[in-house]
């Protein structure tokens, strides 16, 4: 898969073609993406004993072959290609030839284990 979670992105094609967002979600079965603030649906919640009706937006998937990566020099969309420097494999532009930096992940929080003995 050459985009990952957190990576820039832009619509190619379609009702949002050109806008932009960071990659929430990836579901490679389906070939699907989830686009931060694009691709926005509107869902109605039937009112219920004792609570009233109401209109949610949620972003819904976009299929992976609309979307292209946002060319952090140029600004403009971008594929993605790779080479090997100092053994490691790393994601570049072909557009300008950058490299993709990935952020690190957030460190995770570790659990207190108690000990019983």
């Amino acid at each position: 898969m050459k985009y990952r979670i957190g990576d820039n992105v832009v619509v190619t094609t379609g009702r949002d073609k050109g806008a932009s967002g960071k990659l929430l979600k990836i579901d490679q079965k389906n070939d699907r993406v989830l686009v931060e603030g694009l691709n926005i649906r509107v869902k109605h919640i039937k009112a219920k004993q004792g609570q009233p009706g109401d209109r949610v937006e949620f972003s819904a998937p976009i299929h992976i072959s609309n979307i292209a990566l946002l060319d952090a020099k140029t600004g403009k969309a971008s594929r993605v290609g790779y080479k090997f420097e100092n053994g490691l494999k790393v994601r570049v532009t072909k557009a300008s030839g950058s490299e993709i930096v990935q952020k690190a992940p957030a460190a995770k929080k570790e659990s207190k284990k108690t000990i019983k003995a």
